[in-house]
């Protein structure tokens, strides 16, 4: 017996899906100041608050070598306990901020921004050797592989901490939004104190951001496979259709882990869909 999908998935429109794609924002959103509101304590020492609820914390002190990220004069390998725990406490915002398309789709509870990157860690943790980057090997005094791209997947949305999640139907250019997420990530570097983790984490963010390693190709697979896993996912607990983000990575794949895990959910969302077809023809 034929299985007819169209009345489950939707005609494809001409209109170009994106990635990711939401409902348009009231405002471009601008960059949150860490260091917008200063107070001063009794002992003299400068405190600063935020609008996003992080309340008082001792202020980064830009005339320290450290501070400048990539900076000659920074050599400490690790932060202050002081400036870790401001640095983890902001990233907060990360398992707190929810993603935006599947809260525009109506979905109760969805997935937040560190989910996200969570499980694209996991991909890179189980995923197979790719040819040209493995788990040991190590060029230039740096990591190569899987290890780094567990790395990259930890950090390639970090700034979305300071300006959240900014998407396609925000109307904001995406030369602007790159802008606005390396001022964001150059703040956090600073409440993290400068220094080599610091710079690590600025490098592995515009390694992603720029596509330029074989390992930032398989994380931007990643971050596709996992849109579609979490949009199938959703599919099947809500019953609801959610075309649109298949759509906006079809053909968007640059390695054979990502064609083929890719080409693995599709074929299960097609079994599915199949299914409820099938089921709702007998009800009839």
């Amino acid at each position: 017996m034929a299985v007819h999908l169209n009345r489950y998935l939707p005609t494809r429109s001409s209109l170009a899906f994106p990635h990711r794609i939401f409902h348009k924002a009231p405002a471009p959103p601008t960059l949150l100041s860490l260091r917008s509101q200063k107070l001063s304590s009794g002992s003299g020492d400068q405190l600063l608050s935020n609008a996003s609820g992080f309340g008082p914390r001792k202020s980064v002190n830009l005339d320290r070598p450290e501070a400048s990220i990539g900076s000659s004069g920074s050599s400490s390998s690790s932060s202050s306990p002081s400036s870790a725990i401001d640095f983890l406490t902001l990233c907060n915002q990360l398992k707190t901020t929810k993603r935006k398309g599947w809260i525009n789709q109506g979905i109760n509870g969805p997935e937040s921004i560190a989910d996200h990157m969570y499980r694209m860690a996991l991909m890179a943790l189980i995923a197979g050797d790719l040819h040209g980057a493995n788990r040991e090997r190590r060029e230039t005094g740096q990591e190569r592989g899987f290890f780094r791209c567990i790395k990259i997947a930890i950090v390639h949305d970090i700034a979305e901490a300071i300006v959240g999640d900014i998407t396609p139907s925000d109307g904001i250019p995406k030369e602007e939004k790159s802008r606005l997420e390396e001022a964001a990530l150059k703040e956090m570097c600073e409440v993290l104190g400068g220094g080599t983790r610091a710079e690590e984490i600025k490098e592995l963010w515009e390694e992603y951001e720029n596509n330029s390693s074989l390992e930032a190709n398989l994380v931007k697979d990643f971050d596709k496979v996992e849109l579609i896993l979490q949009a199938l996912e959703y599919e099947m607990e809500h019953g609801t259709v959610l075309d649109e983000f298949f759509l906006s990575v079809e053909g968007k794949f640059q390695t054979e882990v990502g064609k083929s895990w890719a080409a693995e959910i599709t074929s299960r969302r097609n079994s599915w869909w199949g299914k409820q077809a099938e089921t709702d023809h007998l009800a009839q």
